[in-house]
């Protein structure tokens, strides 16, 4: 005898106060980082197509157009980390939604 599984209402998930309350800690997490992101990945080439702001020397031969560079690397690492960690969150947040809807 088969067991019969419920089916998940998808509709009433997207409506649920708990998947809103998701959908808005995800938005309240990835919406500055990403305009974080923008921000400063976009500095570095505007900022050395329009002025010679870093074109002086930030230790030895080496530019500060180099460092912006290198800690844009850096920036992304520290990123990805973070969203990473915040993912593990986001995902009990919906286990939890989804074990109150199969239930």
């Amino acid at each position: 005898m088969k067991k019969r599984v419920k089916e998940l209402n998808y509709t009433e998930i997207a409506q649920s106060s708990q998947f809103q309350a998701l959908l808005k800690h995800k938005r309240q997490f990835i919406l500055p980082l990403s305009l974080f992101f923008f921000a400063f990945y976009f500095t570095l080439p505007i900022l050395t197509s329009y002025t010679t702001v870093l074109n002086t020397p930030a230790f030895g031969s080496v530019s500060w157009a180099w460092v912006f560079a290198f800690a844009q690397f850096i920036m992304t690492w520290v990123l990805c980390i973070l969203y990473s960690r915040r993912a593990a969150k986001f995902d009990v947040l919906v286990q939890q939604i989804r074990q109150q809807m199969k239930g």
